[in-house]
Formats: structure tokens, C-alpha cells, sequence
């Protein structure tokens, strides 16, 4: 295959979004009453494997009512409650466990997070004392105590009981980070400034954490402006941006330093403080995989501050991990009008509309973007991923002409524009139009992998250019060599030359790589049968029709299974029908 035919939406991860207007939600029906406790138990487990948890808070509730005492199912309804977003119905069950070791982390950092609400900095330290502690928890629950304590007014020990946190070398970024914040906020400039400035210089640490590396720089450029430093400000921000070019926040705010606006302080109050930590944490777990752990840590760093723009786009970036577009939806709609974030989260909102099947208003939405940022190469690569979702390749070859005419000067970070416009040209058969782009998009990025196996498997596809063509696929998948797709482009290029014991090792990788997907399995089958191994394809073609394939490629399966495949007629092409890729937009670099 040219690429996978995941849905396109996770390839555009890099924009963050928010709707231009309020999304259309489909009525929901009515949890079904259910008379038994252990039926109301099975259901809501099943209703939380599929990620709908207000049907589990509602089962939860009705298996409480036949065991109300029973502390499994508390703890199940107080962690489903605060991950969907319901923090003050939580605390009911956080103080009916506040006692119990094994979800004290949770239950106590919700009656501290009130505490913090309330400004009861004491009673928020008594909370965070836990008597079962991960190293997490204990960064977590200190660093939160030393907000507490800068809110009852003593810095001085706030700062240094973050300093005595023990734990592995990896707390020395937030800990360091979170000394200054509060020595910023309690106006000790001399140690806010000489704690802030030790923090940028651990790039290793940044390396780690870039997140809260990043945020540091942010912090201390506010605060180096409140001091009448801009130029210092200004040349911080430059380290930040050299450090991970394309960050808007630092954008953003180096440009409202040039401009003299007022500049408020990276942290208001100790709760923003204590929401900061559970923010910085989240973020630097949030690597794939742990998404309804990282999930409860943000619910609470958005309980203890409703506005934070930066929790919001991470919440909704869960959500997407979670296939959960509607959640997403809702999340990026409450970024704040001022956000730096808000820009970009007018496009992720029609990326998640075109994932939930609503592609005309993602496009009447994307469209509307673009009129007021002709020049954004964002906006053009997402309004035209929605276009590919919907076969529509004229309309996303015109939009990318359009692209490429704003384009005055080409560079590197412009290949996709090139790629994903040769892609449209390709399928809508205008080859001549299509070769040209990807040539251009490989001299902008040299050796880039997936033009490499889009070009070089149209090639062999054509019969042309064969040789050249073959060795495109190789280094693509020398590249990438545990990308499923980019194998599989591999094994069908030798399987359209007749190659095929070399297709069918090449395509057992890539089925190895990507087990799930139809068209692989199917590809597999294919080279099964041509080197006469009929039962093994007839397995992989039955595996492919069950893994739920388009319908195109569930209709060549069908006739395939009843019938095989027909004899060979020539020693160049095969006869087999060629599958048409689901074409993502992928990300641009830089």
C-alpha cells in the first residue's frame, strides 16, 4: 500500500482546535434500569471499556444502590466521575475513601484540590499527606503542599521542602521549576530570576520534558518584562524557540512583548500553581498508552483551573486518542477567544468534524479558516485531508493549486503541500500533472520515506521506470522499517513484477507489522496463491473479509474466496485489481 488506511484524522495530530460553532449532538438514549446488582456491574465495566462513561456513572450508581457500602464500586464512580470532567459530584466518594491506601492518591487529591478551592491551605497539606506513595505521587502531593504553603504566606519553606523532595533524577526539572514559580509569586526576584535562568540552561532535562521545559522559558520571560528586562525576555523566548521551533504560546507572547502589551504574571495564585504541577506531569506521561491515567491528572488540574487553555488542548487530544470526537469537540470549544492555541483549534475542529462523518461542515468550517488565512499551509493540507476522506480529489487538487500559488518561495517545510497535491493528480488519473509534485516535494525533502513509496510504487505500479522505481520502495522501507504499509508497498511492487516468493516474505512482514488491517491480510493472500500455497491464502483472503474492509475490497475477496485467482496472462503486470488507499494527510515538518 501507498500509506495505511487509518483514519486520517490522527495523521493531522499536530493541529489543536475549537469549533467556530456549536456542534450538532445527536439526543442520547436513557441508561436502561437494571434490577440486579450484578448486571448493573457488567454493564457499567462494559460501558466504561467503550469509553462512555456518563452510561457508566449511571450504572455505577444503580450497582451502588444494591451495595452502597461496597468500596470497589465507589472508587470505580469516583475516578469515572472525575475523568469525565464531573469533579464536585466526585468529592462525595473521595471523602467515603479517604481512608483507603490503595486510591487515597486519588480520593485525597480531590478533597485537596477543594481545599485549594476554598483556600484552606492547611487542610489542603493535612489531604496531601498519603500513606501509600509512587515516586508520582510524591512529586505530586509535595509539590502541591509547597503551593500550600506559599498560600498560607511561607514561601521560603515552600520552596525548600520542594527542594527536599527525594526521588530519581527526573524530578529536577519540576521541582526547580515550580521554586521558581513560587519565588515569583511571593516577589523574590533575585531567587526567581537565578532559579529561572538554572532551569533554561538544563537542556538535558528539557530533552525529557520539553513541555515544561517550555513553560519555564514562558514564565521567565513573563517575569523578566515585569521587571522592565525585555530584551532579556525577548532573548529567552529566542532560546525557547531555537529549542522547539513553531511553538505558539512563545510566539504569541514574544509578539505582545514587542508590542508593549501588558504582561500578567505565568501563575495568578496557588491554585494555578498546584494545577500547574498536575498539568506538567500529565503532559510528560502522555506518550501513548496511558490515556485514562493521564486523563484523571488533567480533570484535576482543569478542577483547579476552568480557563487553562493548555489542559483543554490536552484533554481533547486524549479524547481523540480515544476516538471520543465528540468529547474532543466539547473541550476545544471552551479554549479561550485569547488563547494562542485558538487559531489553530478553529482547524483541529474541522478535522474532528470530517472524523465523525460531518464533512461538510468540517469544510464549510475549514473554508471559512482559509478566507481569513490565505497563507496558513495548515489549513490547505486539513481541507484537503477532508476532501481525500470524501474521494472528492478535484476539489482537493484545486486547493492545493491554490496553496502552491501563495507559495512564493518553497522550502522544506512546504513538501507535503507538493506531496499531498501529487496524491490528488495520482488518483484522479492526471499522472503527468501528478510525477512533477512528487519530484518537488522529494528536492524540498530529500529521502523522505513517503513520497519515496508513494512515486516509487506508482512506478512499478505503471511499469515504468521499474528499476528505479523498486529501489524508492527499498529505501523507504529501509527507513521505515517496522512501518507495515511502506512493507507491504514492498511486497506488492514484487508481486506486480512476478516476484513472487520475494512478495510473499515481504508481505509476511508487513502482515507481522500491521496483523489488523484487511488490505495487508488480503495482499498476503494474494502472494499465497500465486506461489501455490492456496489454503494459506484461502485463510489470509477470510481473514481479510473479516476484519470489516472497505466494500471495493470486500467484493474482490468475496470473488476471490469462491473462485481464486484467475491464471496469469503475462509476465510483467498482475491482474488483480489495485486497492485504492485511504490517502492521509500527514503532518508537515518544521
Amino acid at each position: 500500500m501507498r500509506q495505511g488506511r487509518a483514519r486520517w484524522l490522527t495523521r493531522l495530530a499536530f493541529l489543536t482546535g475549537v469549533a467556530l460553532w456549536v456542534l450538532p449532538v445527536q439526543a442520547k438514549e436513557e441508561p436502561l434500569q437494571i434490577t440486579s446488582f450484578s448486571g448493573a456491574y457488567l454493564a457499567a465495566h462494559i460501558a466504561e471499556s467503550d469509553n462512555d462513561l456518563d452510561d457508566a456513572i449511571a450504572y455505577y450508581k444503580q450497582a451502588l444502590a444494591f451495595a452502597p457500602n461496597d468500596q470497589d464500586l465507589q472508587q470505580s464512580l469516583m475516578l469515572a466521575l472525575v475523568a469525565q470532567g464531573r469533579f464536585e459530584e466526585s468529592l462525595v466518594y473521595a471523602d467515603k475513601l479517604k481512608e483507603v491506601p490503595d486510591v487515597e492518591r486519588f480520593s485525597r487529591l480531590g478533597l485537596a484540590v477543594d481545599s485549594f478551592h476554598k483556600k484552606d491551605y492547611t487542610k489542603a497539606q493535612y489531604w496531601l499527606k498519603l500513606s501509600l506513595e509512587s515516586d508520582l505521587d510524591r512529586l505530586i502531593s509535595g509539590v502541591m503542599a509547597g503551593w500550600a504553603k506559599e498560600g498560607a504566606g511561607d514561601a521560603s519553606e515552600a520552596m525548600e521542602s520542594i527542594d527536599k523532595l527525594k526521588g530519581p533524577d527526573w524530578f529536577g526539572l519540576f521541582k526547580s521549576f515550580h521554586r521558581a514559580l513560587i519565588a515569583d509569586a511571593a516577589g523574590l526576584n533575585d531567587k526567581a530570576d537565578e532559579i529561572y535562568s538554572s532551569t533554561m540552561a538544563d537542556t538535558a532535562a528539557g530533552g525529557s520534558a520539553p513541555e515544561t521545559w517550555m513553560r519555564n522559558a514562558q514564565a521567565y520571560a513573563s517575569f523578566l518584562v515585569r521587571k522592565g528586562d525585555k530584551s532579556k525576555a525577548i532573548e529567552v523566548l529566542n532560546q525557547a524557540e531555537a529549542f522547539a521551533p513553531g511553538k505558539l504560546e512563545i510566539t504569541a507572547l514574544r509578539d505582545r512583548i514587542a508590542k508593549g502589551d501588558k504582561i500578567e504574571p505565568f501563575i495568578a495564585n496557588p491554585s494555578d500553581g498546584a494545577s500547574e504541577i498536575l498539568l506538567d506531569l500529565a503532559t510528560a506521561l502522555n506518550r501513548g498508552g496511558g490515556e485514562p491515567f493521564v486523563r484523571l491528572y488533567l480533570q484535576y488540574a482543569l478542577a483547579l483551573k476552568p480557563d487553562s487553555d493548555a489542559a483543554l488542548v490536552q484533554l481533547a487530544g486524549v479524547a481523540e486518542q480515544l476516538k471520543d470526537g465528540e468529547g474532543a469537540v466539547a473541550l476545544y470549544r471552551r479554549i479561550p477567544a485569547s488563547s494562542p492555541l485558538k487559531e489553530l483549534s478553529d482547524l483541529q475542529i474541522g478535522l474532528n468534524l470530517a472524523d465523525l462523518d460531518k464533512h461538510d461542515e468540517a469544510i464549510a468550517d475549514l473554508t471559512a479558516y482559509l478566507d481569513k488565512h490565505p497563507d496558513d499551509m495548515r489549513a490547505y493540507l486539513a481541507l484537503g485531508g477532508v476532501y481525500g476522506s470524501k474521494e472528492d480529489f478535484r476539489s482537493a487538487a484545486n486547493l492545493y493549486d491554490k496553496a502552491v500559488d501563495r507559495l512564493k518561495a518553497p522550502t522544506a517545510a512546504n513538501w507535503n503541500i507538493f506531496y499531498q497535491r501529487g496524491i490528488a493528480y495520482e488518483r484522479l488519473k492526471e499522472w503527468p500533472k501528478a510525477e512533477p509534485n512528487f519530484l518537488k516535494a522529494l528536492e524540498l525533502q530529500p529521502d523522505q520515506p513517503q513520497v519515496m513509496n508513494y512515486l516509487g510504487y506508482s512506478w512499478v505500479d505503471m511499469n515504468m521506470k521499474l528499476k528505479e522505481g523498486l529501489a524508492m520502495i527499498q529505501k523507504a522501507v529501509d527507513l521505515r522499517p517496522n512501518d507495515g504499509y511502506i512493507v507491504d508497498s514492498l511486497g506488492w511492487a514484487y508481486f506486480r513484477l512476478g516476484r513472487f516468493d520475494d512478495s510473499v516474505r515481504e508481505m509476511e512482514r508487513a502482515v507481522s507489522l500491521k496483523p489488523e488491517d484487511p488490505v495487508l491480510n488480503d495482499h498476503l493472500g494474494d502472494a499465497y496463491w500465486r506461489v501455490g500455497r492456496k489454503l494459506e491464502a484461502t485463510y489470509q483472503w477470510t481473514q481479510a473479509r473479516d476484519l470489516k474492509p472497505d466494500p471495493d475490497v470486500l467484493a474482490t475477496l468475496q470473488q476471490k474466496l469462491l473462485k481464486g485467482l484467475p491464471p496469469i496472462e503475462s509476465n510483467t503486470a498482475q491482474e488483480t485489481p489495485k486497492m485504492k488507499p485511504v490517502v492521509p494527510a500527514p503532518a508537515p515538518k518544521g
